[in-house]
């Protein structure tokens, strides 16, 4: 298979989120989805609305997101569009909450290891194509997050969440936390997921990993830790699967004595199986090129 490219800035700026996107030289048709994290109440470490507001006026987006499965501020739609609006989410683009009412929308997974299908948001057919932007930062559950998760848990309704996170065991959440599966399951049914999103578009998506405020912990957490490294950059790539590996990467080569920190929260989770899992179901590749723009 022909290497993959990911396209790298260091310098973290509203304008190079822009100058990355062009690099990839992909003009997504129709109506866009700007898939974001809207950020636990109490979080401080998200990506911030004005932050990205730029790139979402350039492809004439819609952020979108969806609801959890676990108790914060985002586990119904009532309290996440209030967050959505002490955010500030909607102040700048319009903004989409995919699972604000049921039904869901089920797609396929012919080919799942763990799932055989998997459940989104409804209103994620509304939509063309999709701008993936994601935080890159360590997660709790899956070691990291990235690209793969945000296509993954973060496309999914809270159903979907949970239909994840037991490994297809169930999609009730009050049941979820009884149904916590050995860690690989996790993960490849976090490929699984999301494989069913990128083959829902097709060629039409893109992706952007900002490596900035990397902390070990998710958006997902209201407590989460500082971050224990300094900003890397912004990374962008037509491949999930290239881009999460490639924000691994710098990490693991990074000279920052606070990469330890991260590289022991990705370990202990086995986080890079999930990239290994969604390379084996032939969504993406973890051989790419990457080409640093000044």
């Amino acid at each position: 298979m022909e290497k993959s490219k990911v396209y790298f800035i260091k310098e973290i700026t509203p304008k190079n989120i822009i100058k990355i996107y062009d690099a990839l030289q992909k003009e997504l048709p129709g109506k866009v989805a700007v898939k974001m994290h809207s950020g636990e109440k109490g979080n401080k470490n998200y990506l911030r609305p004005d932050f990205v507001k730029d790139i979402v006026d350039y492809v004439k987006g819609t952020v979108v997101e969806c609801n959890t499965a676990y108790e914060g501020a985002r586990n119904s739609t009532e309290k996440h569009k209030k967050l959505i609006k002490e955010h500030n989410w909607d102040k700048y683009f319009p903004f989409d909450l995919l699972d604000e009412e049921g039904p869901d929308l089920k797609l396929e997974i012919p080919n799942g290891k763990v799932l055989k299908e998997n459940y989104v948001g409804k209103n994620l057919q509304n939509y063309d194509s999709l701008l993936v932007l994601s935080h890159f930062k360590g997660h709790a559950m899956g070691g990291y997050g990235g690209a793969l998760k945000q296509l993954s848990i973060g496309c999914a309704s809270s159903a979907g969440k949970t239909l994840i996170h037991t490994a297809g065991v169930t999609d009730d959440q009050t049941k979820l936390f009884a149904n916590l599966p050995e860690q690989d399951r996790f993960l490849e049914a976090m490929a699984d997921a999301a494989s069913s999103v990128v083959n829902f578009f097709g060629d039409n998506a893109a992706y952007i990993n900002i490596m900035k405020n990397i902390s070990v912990d998710c958006d997902c957490d209201g407590n989460a830790h500082a971050p224990c490294m300094k900003d890397i950059g912004i990374l962008a790539s037509l491949d999930p699967v290239a881009i999460d590996q490639a924000c691994l990467d710098l990490v693991y080569n990074s000279t920052d004595s606070g990469k330890e920190e991260l590289i022991n929260r990705i370990e202990s989770l086995h986080g890079v199986h999930t990239v290994e899992a969604a390379s084996n179901l032939g969504i993406g590749n973890r051989e790419y090129d990457l080409i640093t723009i000044e």
